[in-house]
């Protein structure tokens, strides 16, 4: 995928998303280190700074109030150099984001992953069928421009290496197309 120039932004913003257990954080936390992008997780945000609306008992996480996460990202993300890692992202503005990566994981994987980080009844059941029924690629393709989103496998170290040493690229060729434009 050949970076497209963004007016008014140094560099690139990208949003990774996919169920819980795919790997969302691991491969941003990479990047940004390999990048020098600012990696903002937007749960360990919501938890910070009480950007929800309560907890939900049943699914066993905070109830994300939407309108405030945006608020709280608006000025960052206009500035640029960011890495959003959530398991979700239709509310977030389309301008936001020059990149849209949608991690999937096999469901064996998956299944392995989301049970060994204590998962369970609901919570297991209803991550497992995101994944089968691909929602979160879906959810992705109906909230963006095609050309920016792409999925990747995350099913392994070797997966999670290879999607990070293409994001890495990605993000260095988007400079000089920037510069250039």
């Amino acid at each position: 995928m050949a970076p497209p120039p963004q007016a008014g932004r140094a560099r690139p913003n990208i949003l990774v998303t996919g169920t819980p257990g795919t790997g969302k954080t691991t491969t941003s936390s990479l990047v940004a280190e390999a990048t020098q992008l600012r990696h903002i997780n937007v749960g360990d945000l919501v938890k910070r700074k009480g950007l929800h609306d309560g907890w939900d008992e049943e699914l066993e996480c905070h109830i994300i109030n939407e309108d405030l996460v945006c608020d709280e990202l608006e000025d960052m993300m206009e500035e640029g150099g960011n890495i959003v890692d959530y398991h979700g992202c239709d509310f977030f503005p389309e301008r936001w984001f020059d990149c849209v990566v949608v991690l999937q994981t096999d469901n064996s994987v998956l299944y392995d992953r989301l049970s060994c980080r204590g998962y369970t009844g609901l919570k297991l059941t209803n991550n497992i069928e995101c994944e089968i029924f691909q929602v979160l690629l879906e959810e992705a393709k109906g909230s963006y421009r095609g050309d920016i989103v792409m999925a990747m496998k995350s099913d392994s170290v070797e997966d999670i290496s290879r999607n990070v040493s293409t994001l890495t690229g990605w993000v260095n060729s988007w400079a000089p197309a920037r510069l250039s434009s």
